[in-house]
This record gives structure tokens, C-alpha cells and sequence, in this order.
């Protein structure tokens, strides 16, 4: 049965013991709850108080009045806050004498009835370990038992049963007037109090059952909410200690996107040994005239002019001259090139506020007539800029939380969460960067999974300590309950996002070996502020979480149905939906799936490259310089191949004029520079223009018929590289080892979920769903970069190449966020299909009972994912916007739609787990045991039957 709770002041439900007993009516009991518990208790005043007063506690029953015996759900003392309450010397509230002095009878039965689902005092013993707040189950009042005479002096005791049991033991002790408890031998259980014959009660003849001990992160969570203060500073100095730590060790951030063991890495390899000028990074200087010429002297002193101020920058090792470097001037004369060499091997090595000077130059260089472009990776990554995508994230996150609690202290608190979540790892990401290889745009990929993560899962926390705040409980326990049932799923959804992550140390490139591992950082550090800081924020505002409220033109909703296992009942919107797909669970699985198929199409047209300054916005300097090259040297000019010889031979210089010959006889190659030899004459380069620009496949077809039939028979050792080379090689490399990654990160992911769940058919149907989720984002990604309206809507013009790392980047990023979902919706279906053995009503509950949280949390991600849409870089914008759709159309085609009809049709088949498997794997508990937490007289509602399956309450919408 449902009880209504009052749920914005956290007041005790006001359902009358025994509710829910639909098998056996009680009369009504004219004896009030304080009265029985002082008839009770009375006798064994003396026997309590010797227990209780080596705790330096108020012992006697005498001593307390009706109120106190009671033991409202706030004791707000003069205060009026559930969380000020006076303090002893021991740090021990005085809510805890009132707990203390409460007799409490246990609920377990002698036969075996496990004593951690009893869970309850008795005898005015308290356990160290639980935290002695008022709002656990503490004294008969809540435990719903009746006393009535039978006119001959014996009294009938009907006690709660285990939240297993559904069978009440009624044990009639005749002709002495004794309180009679539970026992599977026709005597008094240990919940029960012997009596003699004058009716004065004795001791008990059994040790009490031990009250219900929170897990791991129960306990974490019950010392933070008392030692709160200490938490918040702690997370303070941490965050100091971890700037200054950036600060004084922080490495810079360096992405080597070439694939190890490869011809363009040797090539690259032999270049950085024999050719060091040559080695590093270059900045091309093109110039174009109107009408004049390049060689005209007017133009020829302004351009010597600016090419002498670059000579003389940092990090300028030469700088060529266009004039007398052949190939420097094109055939018509209107454009020339200059190629300045830079002392940084990558990009990311050369400060941008330095390559904003080398701008500046050439703009201040430029008049009518004269128009001047820099060109290359470097100039291109200093025009990026930043758009504060992570305030446009934080900004969208707080809307959608304002409107999904109503209020602004509930709201509030994920997002002190993510922000100091974001705090620590951002300051721990150039610690990193000093360990290992870490590119420059993997702090926004940390940042957009920690502030993503860190608001959701303290959504679905905050939702759930809301629910257990309206089942009775006050702020502490409520936490600890929170942590120990919610706090479960978000550490397991956690573990498979590190999970997948840790596969892209399978794809041996060190650049997304960095990524993987700030990632990893990041979400480890929103793991531990769940567990720690916020329980110990509700430590101070537990209390007033629903304060603050917003007029949002919903009605206020003060009381609130109570399902079982604490959870507010979901609205009527998702009971229908979650009733429609049971109904219709064959059509709703043939429409996800041919939505998710449609949206995957495009991936299969995709065409693999590295973007480059040709995709970027026309208005910059790289892309106008692009563009120049193309007019005046080919589109090959923008990806030239270097060919590196290696001269360690007698007659291997010989050799490089037929080699030479042999390239530019070479179908698909525009022109071939005469060969350099090095100073110790041990190495040559050839610099090979194709005819085709850097992201086409007839380049790619270039390269491999150079390596594969034209130097093998040069009679030297020669290494094809270059970008555009080593864009060939990565991309390879990482098609070979795709399928590596794909199959460990979905092995490990479904043995978590195997051990989580005890089921063999969830993981499977689990990956293929998230598999499905995968391929539709690949599939938008596709659609994006196709260049046509919806590239347009994003800011990409022009047909561009997929990064061949970004379905790698996807893959595991995605694949561990819809494990989360997975992992929010399924502990839900468990907790009720344990409690309840009807899947059918599982589905349906758990549906609806993580609806709401899991569309609010989709909602998060999206605004957080789509906030970097509007980056400058490319690749950005692609992981933004298939990230965004990814998650919408997980969490609303697959996981309110696909899964639930799917496990609709599967039956029982969900759960099914060998039996031999069964005894071996260990209990995890996920879906936590919240029937330990719930007041007695829930526990008996959750236990009651109502015809459709053991303990499944009847879902009365609130609205």
C-alpha cells in the first residue's frame, strides 16, 4: 500500500503502524504508541540503563517523555534545522539519547531471519557503526505492532515480518500476561521480553540481533556527513596542493599523431637525425600581387623586409628565400611561398602568443595591392582562440537542474560538485602532461565527461536522498541510505566509463594514451567528490534541500506516494508510457532499431583523413593561405611528400637522379624538387608534389605506389613522409586495432555488468544496445561532415574527412556513458525484480522510477557536449555534435524505448544466471538493500502481495 508523506519539511510519514496488512486487519488500538512503549519498556528500566549508561546516555524510560519515546523525524530543537542539535562531549548529538533510550524490539525471526535485514536496536544497545540519528526504525511506534488483550490476561503481539517474509508468526503464550515476540520454537524471539507472573518483565533469552550495517559506501558516506568541515577543507587543500603542484611541475602538451613502427615515423626519425633544420615544424609565408608581379622590386623589398623581421624571431631556425629557392615563385608570377623552418618538432611545442606575433608582422606587412597569408599546423592552432565552452555547459546544466528540482539548493549541489570535480583534475591534467604525451584538446574532452558526469550522478543522488527524506528519514541516515543504495550504481557506472577508456591504451598511439588518461583522472575525481563531499555538502544543507523553491507555474506537491523501496512514486506520464511499451513491446523494438539503423547509414560512405586548413573558416589567415597555394602550385602543394634517403652506402648518392626521374615519372605526381644532401653527405631529401591535394584518394594511392613499386627498386633505402603521409599511416594503424578495442572494452563491460547484475542475458543485450548507440553516432558524425545542411548548421561548409581516431574517441567515451544509463535503469529493474519476482512489473517500475532522473541527465550531457559545437576546431565540433545526438538518442530511443521492449520480450530470461556460475560470482548489490533503511511499517507495505507478484506495491501516480 501507498502512504502518503509529507516530503518538503521531511516530516515521518503519518501512516498508522500496521498499514498495508491487507491479509489481516488489526482493530484499532486505543493505547497510543507512547503509552505501549512506556508498558513495555517500563519494567526493564533497570537492566537499559545499566547498558546505556556506560555510554554516558539517558537510560531509563521514566525519563522521557511521550514525544521523546516517539522520536519525530526532525528533532529541531530550538533551532528549528533538522542539523543543529547539541553536541556532548563524545560529539554525540542529543538526538542520540532519545534513540538510545528507546527500546527496541527486533524484528527478526529466531529461525535464521538474516539480522541485517531485521535491523533494528534493541535493549537500548546501539551500534557504533550506524549513524545514531533520529529517523531510523528505533521504537514499536513505527514497527507497526499491536497488543490486545483476550480478556485472560494474555497478550497477542502481531511484530512486522522480514522484508522476505510475507508470513507474520503468531506465538499465543497463555496464563502469564507476557509481550509475546517472534520465534520458530513457540518461545520469545530475541525481539521479545519474557515476563514473570506478576507481569514484571525479565531479560531477554536471546542476543539481540546487530542493527543493519551500512557497506562501504555507507559508512564513507556517514562519516563525512558527521565530519563535514573537515571534508570541505580537505577538497580545498587538495585543490590548492594541486595547482601548486601544476605549477611547479607541469608538463606542456605535446600529440604525436604518427603510428609507431611506421615508414612516415622512420622517415620522420631519420629527418630529426640528419636534417635538424628541416625537422620541425614550418610556417608558410605566401604573398600574392594584383597586377605587378611578385618580382617587382617594390614588392621584392617588402617581402625581403618581412622575411628578414621573421629571421629573427624565437624559434625561427631559417627562413627560405622565395627568389632564389626553385619553385619559390609560381608560373604566372602572381604568388610566391617562403617556408620558414621552427626549432619545435609539433605544434603544440610552439607558444601561441609567439606565432600571434609572427601574425601581426605579416598583417602590418600587407597594403593595397600586397595581400600576405600564413599557412600551417602552427598558424592554424593559434587561431583557434577559446569560446569558455565549459561556462556555456555549466550555464545550460543549471537551467535544466533549476527546472527538473524546483529548487535552488537542490539544484545547487550538483554543480558545486562538477565545478570542484573540475577544479582538481583540470590542475592534475599538467601534472600529467609532464608524465606522458597529453594534446591540447584532451582537457576539453576531460572537461566536458566531468562536468557531465559530476552533475549527473549527483542527480541521480539528490533524486534519491529526496526520496528517502519523504520516506521518513532525517538528513544523516537519509545520506548514508543515498550512498548506499544510489552511491552503488554511480561507482559501477564510473568503473565502465574508466573501463572504456583504459581500451584506448590497446590503440599503442601515445596521444590518445595522454587522452584516455586525463579522462580516466577526471572521472575518478567525480567518483570520489560523490562519495565525499556530497555527503558532506548535505551535511550543511541537507536539511533545507528543497528550500528555495522557484515559482515555475507547477503546482507545489506537499505530499508524495511512497512505492516500495522508498522511491517516490514516478508520475503518470511514465506509468503510461512504461504500460504502452509492455503492450506493445514487438512494434516499439522494430522501430528502435530501424531508427538507430537509419541514423548509422551515412557511416558507411565515410571517407577516413586528418582534416586540414582547407576545412577551416575562410576569414583566416590559414585558410586564405591554403587556398593561395592551390592557386598558384596545385592542390599537392598543401601536402607534400617527403622522401628521405638514407646514404650509408658506397654509390647511394649515385643513385638519386634515377630516383628522381623515376618519381616524377610516376603517375598522379605534379612535380619532384631537386634532391638536398645533408652536410655529412649521409642523407638526401626529395620533396614530391602531387597533383592531387592532401585529402583525396588518389594522394593516398600515391603513397603506397611509391612505397610499394617505385623505391623498392631506387637501390637505396628511401622513407615516404610528411603529413599527409603520416595521415595515411595513423589512420591504417588505427583501423588494425579498432576491433581490438571495441572487443576488450565490450568483453571487460559486460563481465562488470555480469557480476553486478547476476544475469547473463542483461550484459548481452546490454552491449548490442550500446553497439547500436555507437553506430547511430557514428552516423550523425557521417551525416556532419558530408558538408551539406547539416554540416552547415555546425559550421562546416566544405566535405571533410573523418579523423580516423575520432570513431575511437567516440566508441569509448559513448560506450561508458550508456553504460551508465545502463547501469541506472537496470539497478532499478533489479531492485524491484528482487524484491517482487515479476518482470513484467520490474520493467515497468524501474522504467518509470528512473524515467524522469535519466531524461534530465540526458538533457545535462547534451547542453554540456553541445557547448564545444561552436569551437573553431574541427574535430571539436564533431565530437560535440555526435556526442549531443548520441546521448539524446540513447537515453530516449534505447533506453525508454528499445531496452524496455526488448527485456518485455526476453520474460524471466533477463535473470537467468547457471546456477553453477551463480555460486562463484561475488555479490555486489548494486541495486543496494534500501529495504534496511525504510521505517517498519514500510517494510511491511513493500512486503505485502497484491495478486500480481510477492511485494509489489500498487503504483498510484502522485499527478
Amino acid at each position: 500500500m501507498n502512504k502518503p508523506t509529507t516530503t518538503d519539511d521531511g516530516d515521518r510519514p503519518t501512516t498508522p503502524p500496521g498499514a498495508g496488512a491487507t491479509d489481516r486487519p488489526t482493530p484499532p488500538d486505543p493505547t497510543s504508541a507512547a503509552d505501549r512503549l512506556a508498558a513495555t519498556t517500563a519494567t526493564d528500566a533497570a537492566a537499559d540503563a545499566t547498558a546505556a549508561t556506560n555510554d554516558g546516555h539517558i537510560a531509563s524510560a521514566d525519563r522521557l517523555g511521550p514525544a521523546d519515546r516517539l522520536g519525530p523525524s526532525d528533532h529541531t530543537g530550538s533551532t528549528g534545522h533538522p542539523d543543529v542539535d547539541r553536541r556532548d562531549s563524545a560529539g554525540r548529538s542529543d538526538s542520540t539519547d532519545h534513540l538510545d533510550s528507546t527500546v527496541r524490539h527486533n524484528s527478526a525471526q529466531a529461525t535464521g531471519a538474516d539480522p541485517l535485514e531485521a535491523g533494528t536496536l534493541a535493549n537500548g544497545s546501539r551500534n557504533a557503526d550506524r549513524p545514531t540519528t533520529a529517523g531510523w526504525r528505533t521504537d514499536d511506534a513505527q514497527t507497526g505492532e499491536r497488543g490486545e488483550s483476550n480478556g485472560n490476561g494474555r497478550t497477542r503481539g502481531d511484530s512486522d515480518h522480514d522484508h522476505n517474509g510475507g508470513n507474520r508468526d503468531r506465538n499465543d503464550l497463555a496464563g502469564n500476561g507476557s509481550n509475546v515476540g517472534r520465534s520458530g520454537n513457540g518461545g520469545p524471539s530475541s525481539a521479545g521480553r519474557e515476563s514473570n507472573g506478576n507481569g514484571r518483565g525479565g531479560a531477554p533469552t536471546d542476543t539481540p540481533a546487530a542493527p543493519p550495517r551500512p557497506g562501504v559506501l555507507g559508512r564513507l558516506a556517514g562519516a563525512s556527513y558527521r565530519r563535514r568541515g573537515r571534508v570541505v577543507v580537505a577538497w580545498v587543500v587538495a585543490i590548492a596542493a594541486a595547482f601548486g603542484l601544476s605549477a611547479a611541475f607541469a608538463g606542456d602538451f605535446t600529440a604525436d599523431y604518427s603510428a609507431p613502427g611506421s615508414d612516415s615515423r622512420e622517415a620522420q626519425d631519420l629527418l630529426e637525425q640528419r636534417f635538424p633544420a628541416q625537422s620541425g615544424d614550418t610556417i608558410d609565408v605566401v604573398v600574392r600581387t594584383d597586377e605587378t608581379g611578385v618580382t617587382d622590386p617594390e614588392v621584392q623589398a617588402d617581402v625581403t623586409a618581412l622575411l628578414d623581421e621573421l629571421r629573427a624571431q624565437p624559434h625561427v631556425v631559417a627562413v627560405d628565400d622565395p627568389y632564389t629557392t626553385p619553385g619559390g615563385i609560381s608560373q604566372n608570377g602572381d604568388i610566391l611561398v617562403a617556408t620558414v623552418n621552427l626549432d619545435v618538432v609539433l605544434p603544440d611545442d610552439m607558444p601561441v602568443e609567439e606565432t600571434e606575433e609572427i601574425l601581426a608582422m605579416a598583417a602590418a606587412a600587407e597594403r593595397p595591392g600586397l595581400e600576405i597569408a600564413l599557412g600551417g599546423q602552427t598558424v592554424a592552432l593559434a587561431e583557434q582562440g577559446e569560446i569558455g565552452s565549459e561556462a556555456i555547459g555549466m550555464a545550460a546544466a543549471a537551467v535544466i537542474l533549476l527546472i527538473t528540482f524546483g529548487s535552488v539548493v537542490a539544484a545547487g549541489l550538483p554543480l558545486i560538485v562538477a565545478v570542484a570535480g573540475l577544479a582538481l583534475s583540470g590542475a592534475l591534467t599538467g601534472v600529467v602532461a609532464a608524465l606522458v604525451d597529453v594534446p591540447d584538446w584532451s582537457t576539453a574532452l576531460a572537461t566536458m565527461m566531468g562536468i557531465a558526469l559530476g552533475i549527473d550522478y549527483v542527480l541521480l543522488m539528490v533524486t534519491r536522498f529526496r526520496e528517502w527524506r519523504a520516506a521518513g528519514l532525517d538528513p544523516e541516515p537519509a545520506t548514508v541510505a543515498t550512498l548506499d543504495t544510489a552511491g552503488r550504481a554511480v561507482m559501477v557506472a564510473g568503473s565502465t566509463v574508466m573501463v572504456s577508456m583504459f581500451g584506448l591504451f590497446a590503440m599503442g598511439l601515445s596521444f590518445m594514451q595522454g587522452a584516455a588518461l586525463v579522462t580516466i583522472v577526471a572521472v575518478l575525481v567525480v567518483m570520489a567528490a560523490a562519495a565525499t563531499l556530497f555527503p558532506a555538502l548535505l551535511g550543511f544543507f541537507g536539511g533545507w534541500v528543497d528550500r528555495l523553491r522557484l515559482p515555475l507555474g507547477r503546482r507545489r506537491r506537499t505530499t508524495a506516494q511512497l512505492a516500495a523501496g522508498g522511491h517516490v512514486e514516478p508520475s503518470r506520464m511514465w506509468l503510461r508510457w512504461g504500460r504502452l511499451v509492455d503492450r506493445h513491446s514487438i512494434i516499439a523494438t522494430v522501430v528502435g532499431v530501424g531508427l538507430l539503423l537509419a541514423l548509422a547509414a551515412p557511416f558507411l560512405g565515410v571517407r577516413f583523413g586528418f582534416p586540414d586548413a582547407g576545412n577551416n573558416e575562410e576569414d583566416r589567415s590559414s585558410r586564405q593561405a591554403y587556398d593561395l597555394l592551390s592557386d598558384g602550385f596545385g592542390a599537392g602543394a598543401n601536402g607534400p611528400l617527403l622522401l628521405v634517403a638514407d646514404l650509408d652506402g658506397p654509390g647511394d648518392e649515385a643513385a638519386l637522379p634515377a630516383l628522381a626521374e623515376a618519381v616524377t615519372a610516376t603517375p598522379g605526381v605534379a612535380a619532384v624538387m631537386p634532391p638536398a644532401v645533408n652536410e655529412a653527405g649521409d642523407a638526401a631529401l626529395l620533396t614530391v608534389l602531387p597533383a592531387t591535394g592532401p585529402q583525396d584518394a588518389a594522394t593516398e594511392d600515391l603513397v603506397h605506389t611509391l612505397r610499394d613499386d617505385v623505391l623498392p627498386g631506387a637501390g637505396v633505402e628511401v622513407h615516404v613522409g610528411g603529413v599527409t603521409a603520416t595521415s595515411i599511416d595513423s589512420t591504417e594503424n588505427t583501423a588494425e586495432r579498432l576491433p581490438l578495442l571495441i572487443g576488450g572494452v565490450v568483453l571487460l563491460s559486460m563481465v562488470l555488468l555480469l557480476v553486478s547484475f547476476r544475469s547473463i542475458v542483461i550484459p548481452i543485450t546490454a552491449a548490442l544496445m550500446n553497439l547500436l548507440s555507437v553506430a547511430a553516432a557514428y552516423g550523425v558524425v557521417a551525416l556532419v561532415l558530408e558538408g551539406g545542411w547539416a554540416g552547415q548548421l555546425i559550421g562546416i561548409d566544405t566535405e571533410t574527412p573523418m579523423p580516423a581516431f575520432i570513431p575511437v574517441l567516440v566508441f569509448a567515451v559513448l560506450f561508458g556513458l550508456s553504460m551508465d544509463y545502463e547501469v541506472f535503469l537496470i539497478s532499478r529493474m533489479r531492485e524491484a525484480w528482487t524484491r517482487t519476482g515479476d518482470n513484467a512489473r520490474a520493467i515497468v517500475e524501474g522504467l518509470a522510477g528512473t524515467g524522469r532522473v535519466i531524461t534530465a541527465a540526458a538533457a545535462i550531457m547534451v547542453a554540456v557536449f553541445a557547448a564545444f559545437i561552436p569551437s573553431p576546431e574541427v574535430f571539436l565540433k564533431v565530437i560535440g555534435v555526435g556526442m549531443a545526438a548520441a546521448i539524446l538518442v540513447d537515453a530516449t530511443v534505447v533506453r525508454m524505448l528499445l531496452v524496455p521492449a526488448v527485456m518485455h520480450l526476453l520474460g524471466r530470461a533477463n535473470w537467468w544466471l547457471p546456477s553453477w556460475l551463480e555460486r562463484r560470482l561475488p555479490q555486489l548489490h548494486v541495486e543496494g538493500r534500501p529495504e534496511l533503511y525504510l521505517p517498519d511499517a514500510e517494510v511491511d507495505a513493500a512486503a505485502e502481495t497484491d495478486g500480481r507478484g510477492a511485494g509489489a506495491p500498487e503504483l498510484v501516480p502522485t499527478r
